[in-house]
């Protein structure tokens, strides 16, 4: 007799059981993060394996990894690329498959033409300690064909927590009883060793290494003894570089059972006041719809924006629901908001960005470039 098959679309009682935690609720290095799925869940160990494993084969999870705070690790920014329109399409390709430093690769669009709207092209960049933004994008640019780019780095966090799952059918305005944490974005140096730990710890796991203490394998691939390798992890996770273990859902793209987890994927933009950004940012992290919140500075080519933050949902009207219910808290707390906008995703692909430095002089070397000159 064949078995029944293992149910994994998102709808599914226990599939989603086991993604409202395992999308974001596991924060930290877990040594077991299976049982504290199981524990969080009330889905026995045993089940949790079996349908993270379907689901990740089916394609309903995209990835499971541990994540880090790489802007801790690397610096970072968002780039936005003005790119020709009839370049758009290849430019896209470019950052998603050749360059291992573009993380979140989206074509975006405003509902009107508004300061920005050029900029087609949002990426995720990130560059590893030693080496320059700045240099890495002008290449970048060089190669898809780009007018011009604005980066911008990230000078607060205010959220960070996908969590589709736990987020549908949130009402506008559903917040936490407290302004959000701030999260800081100052580089941390890291020895040998730790990089020896972190380069195996944020490699993606493929569905047979899914299992009931996972990482005594991940230590034999770095050469240290369990007990040694979980506890640099713990160390670096009070150190504040270590994210979370997350089952990563696929966003846009249809799943199992043609089911998409979202539809619309929006970039909002806020102006507020200078010297209001943090208090600004704690409002609206605070909000449950916010899977991002950010301080970046915009420059004149957003309207001096200074506040971002990303938002995603199944219906158009809903998410700009919950975008209206946080401009009104943002009134309410006595923050002027003097312009706004929201950028809408399209095509899009997310992939975690390189940070080691050793792999960047590697992909210099690659390219035919001495990577002394792409040094900060």
């Amino acid at each position: 007799m064949m078995c029944p098959a293992v149910p994994v679309t998102i709808d599914d009682p226990i599939n989603v059981a086991i993604l409202t935690v395992s999308e974001d609720r596991l924060t930290g290095f877990q040594r077991d993060p299976i049982a504290a799925i199981a524990r969080q869940s009330g889905v026995d160990a045993g089940t949790v394996i079996e349908r993270i494993r379907a689901m990740l084969v089916a394609g309903t999870i995209r990835r499971v990894r541990q994540t880090l705070l790489s802007t801790n690790l690397a610096q970072g920014a968002l780039a936005a690329w003005s790119v020709p329109s009839e370049r758009l399409d290849n430019a896209f390709t470019y950052m998603f498959e050749r360059d291992p430093f573009s993380g979140h690769v989206v074509i975006r669009t405003t509902d009107a033409k508004s300061p920005g709207s050029v900029y087609r092209l949002w990426t995720t960049l990130k560059v590893p300690q030693g080496f320059s933004m700045e240099r890495h994008a002008s290449f970048l640019a060089a190669q898809v064909g780009a007018e011009r780019y604005r980066l911008m780095p990230a000078k607060r966090l205010f959220t960070l927590g996908v969590g589709h799952t736990r987020r549908r059918g949130l009402e506008p305005g559903s917040r936490t009883e407290e302004p959000g944490a701030v999260l800081d974005t100052e580089i941390v140096t890291l020895s040998d060793r730790e990089w020896q730990v972190l380069n195996v710890l944020k490699r993606e796991f493929a569905p047979e290494e899914i299992r009931i203490d996972l990482w005594r394998a991940r230590a034999a691939a770095a050469g240290l003894p369990y007990d040694e390798f979980c506890a640099v992890a713990e160390a670096l996770d009070c150190r504040k570089i270590v994210g979370r273990f997350s089952t990563f859902l696929e966003h846009v793209k249809p799943v199992a059972g043609n089911q998409r987890v979202t539809r619309y994927n929006a970039l909002f933009h806020w102006r507020v006041p200078p010297g209001r950004e943090i208090d600004a940012g704690r409002e609206v992290g605070r909000h449950h719809v916010m899977t991002h919140a950010y301080w970046r500075e915009g420059g004149s080519e957003f309207r001096n924006v200074n506040v971002m933050g990303v938002a995603h949902g199944t219906e158009k009207a809903t998410v700009l629901a919950h975008k209206a219910a946080i401009d009104a808290h943002l009134a309410e707390a006595g923050i002027a908001v003097g312009y706004t906008n929201v950028f809408w995703g399209g095509r899009s692909e997310i992939k975690p960005s390189e940070i080691s430095p050793i792999a960047y002089r590697e992909w210099c070397t690659a390219h035919g470039i001495d990577p002394e000159s792409m040094r900060a």
